[in-house]
């Protein structure tokens, strides 16, 4: 349903939200000097070049992260990642935007470990690359699902994982969510990022629905739609559901939303959170 290749659509306005939440969570889990376990299933090529045909193409970083980058008005839950997008690039500049297993490595310990799947035959020698001089990383070229139920629970007793399929196939709306209820099944404690494209409503609700009838506790939901929803082809907005997510990150997100409302959005713009599920 949507682009496989990344690349088109790196920095834009669902990224934004996405590594925005991420930066948050590694930030937090990375308090305690315990080593964790980084999972990432759907890892893309880990570095983003903005001014290659692909992000030209689309330019959709253009109204994302680019709208950001130079703000001085930044609130505090977003400045970690701002600060991190800038600590890529030459001063006043955008030319590199990070993909998730790069906002991870930024966060990588000598006790940390990290797990990146991959299937696309082209980005998975860009992921390799970018990792040859990250230590205790695993790059595989298999499915990302299968990886994540094959690693848990880690070795630390504590990790992070995060699921953002292209969704190119409905059935990754499904797949995803079931994904994320086996693994909590092996690793009740960890948390889990689950990344979706709001595209068909109906899509979103039958996974909160997947999440609301599991025995899974403590889940977030948050949204930001750029307009309302449609039946036309293409991405309104984005959304995440978090399951264990760090203790403040309501609070973050109270501050980064209306800000990403203001500066990415319109009149026709909306954001929600909502904890789903109780602990």
């Amino acid at each position: 349903m949507l682009s496989y290749r990344h690349a088109f659509h790196a920095g834009n306005f669902a990224d934004v939200l996405k590594h925005a939440v991420l930066t948050n969570v590694l930030e937090y889990i990375t308090r305690k000097d315990k080593g964790y376990t980084y999972i990432d299933s759907h890892s893309g090529a880990g570095m983003y070049q903005l001014t290659e045909e692909y992000a030209q193409k689309t330019g959709e970083y253009k109204q994302g992260i680019a709208k950001l980058i130079n703000n001085n008005d930044v609130p505090e839950a977003l400045k970690e990642y701002i600060a991190l997008i800038k600590s890529f690039n030459q001063e006043q500049t955008l030319e590199l935007y990070p993909g998730s297993p790069a906002v991870a490595k930024e966060f990588s310990r000598r006790q940390d470990s990290a797990h990146l799947f991959e299937l696309h035959s082209t980005d998975i020698n860009y992921l390799t690359e970018f990792c040859e001089r990250w230590s205790k990383s695993h790059v595989k070229q298999s499915d990302g699902y299968q990886g994540i139920l094959s690693l848990l629970p880690p070795p630390s007793r504590r990790g992070v994982v995060l699921i953002d399929p292209p969704y190119e196939l409905k059935e990754d709306y499904t797949k995803a969510v079931k994904t994320i209820i086996s693994a909590y099944k092996k690793f009740a404690t960890g948390t889990y990022i689950l990344w979706y494209p709001v595209v068909k409503r109906e899509l979103v609700d039958k996974m909160k629905t997947q999440f609301m009838s599991s025995d899974i506790r403590n889940v977030l939901q948050v949204e930001f739609c750029m307009h309302e929803d449609t039946d036309a082809y293409g991405m309104t907005g984005t959304g995440l559901f978090v399951v264990n997510p760090p203790w403040q990150l309501i609070k973050q997100l109270e501050e980064i939303l209306p800000y990403l409302k203001t500066k990415l959005g319109d009149n026709q713009s909306r954001y929600d959170v909502e904890q789903i599920i109780e602990e």
